[in-house]
């Protein structure tokens, strides 16, 4: 464990250089094939910076941040497109926008209307609860189906990358007084897969790199059942959408709706997706990850109170 966390630390240090070398250097270049061409080293760096990290966690935060929210938002910068221009005022909000999914741009509050709203506390403690009960599960070695153990996981993982995203907000709030775009937005509220796909899910994609070409890159060795998921999930939201266009049917109830797509989501995603985490006993990492911080933090606790 603490070999990683110096693992850690030293990937951070290595993004702070690299996202130095971008502020005090290829923005003095001019925007362009030449700022870009500058950029490239960083982008390889970027790629290749979650590599050095065995645990799970600390690789897919690192991954999210860097390989993909900071690639694209440096792709934007290298042609002088927000949020990374104008220039930032300093080094530590350079590196901030950069990494992080911060809103800079509210000239037109209104577009993202119910989307900024902050989560809930009582919301926020729900949800809490309910993923301390699944760890609580994994911890007495609940005996359950497969089916079973993939809904459960599946809200495990949209539960943890939520309470990760929220303890980041109120870092970043104290910090530096500004807010993160939002990537979830109850999602477990769709009415449509078309709601679930551009309201609800993964809002960063047309929030933070819509001017961006988004050309989303999978490994050559990447499983086929993975790819099906999301082709299938367009093709029916393509379809959906032009249901919706003819109104040929009536739209149901919303309680109808959302259990709909609820269920389309939990089956498919548990049928096509999350079968090659486990095959890879990738769920085994996370879980015990998630145990021995827990672990840490009883371990912590009670030093404390002695």
């Amino acid at each position: 464990m603490e070999e990683e966390l110096t693992n850690l630390i030293k990937v951070w240090i290595s993004a702070l250089i690299s996202i130095s070398y971008c502020y005090y250097i290829s923005s003095k270049l001019p925007k362009g094939f030449i700022r870009l061409l500058s950029l490239l080293p960083i982008f390889i760096t970027f790629l290749l910076l979650p590599l050095l990290l065995s645990s799970v966690h600390f690789c897919a935060i690192s991954a999210f941040f860097f390989t993909w929210l900071a690639n694209f938002k440096l792709l934007l910068f290298a042609f002088d497109q927000e949020p990374l221009s104008p220039l930032p005022s300093n080094l530590s909000r350079f590196f901030c926008f950069s990494c992080f999914p911060i809103k800079t741009n509210i000239r037109n509050p209104s577009s993202n209307r119910i989307y900024n709203k902050p989560i809930s506390k009582w919301v926020l403690a729900i949800k809490l609860l309910i993923f301390s009960f699944i760890l609580h599960l994994y911890s007495n070695n609940y005996d359950r189906s497969q089916s079973a153990f993939l809904a459960l996981f599946i809200i495990h993982v949209y539960l943890e990358a939520e309470l990760i995203l929220v303890f980041v907000r109120a870092l970043l709030s104290t910090l530096l007084g500004c807010d993160l775009e939002p990537v979830f937005n109850e999602p477990y509220l769709a009415t449509s897969l078309q709601d679930f796909w551009s309201r609800r899910w993964n809002l960063m994609v047309p929030a933070v790199l819509r001017p961006a070409v988004h050309v989303p890159v999978q490994r050559v060795t990447a499983p086929l059942l993975v790819t099906c998921f999301f082709l299938l999930h367009g093709v029916v939201t393509s379809a959906e959408i032009a249901i919706k266009r003819t109104r040929w049917l009536p739209r149901p109830h919303r309680a109808v709706s959302g259990l709909a797509v609820a269920a389309f989501v939990l089956v498919t995603a548990g049928w096509l997706f999350y079968p090659q985490v486990l095959r890879n006993d990738v769920h085994k990492r996370v879980i015990n990850e998630c145990l021995l911080v827990i672990d840490v933090v009883k371990h912590m606790l009670s030093i404390f109170l002695m």
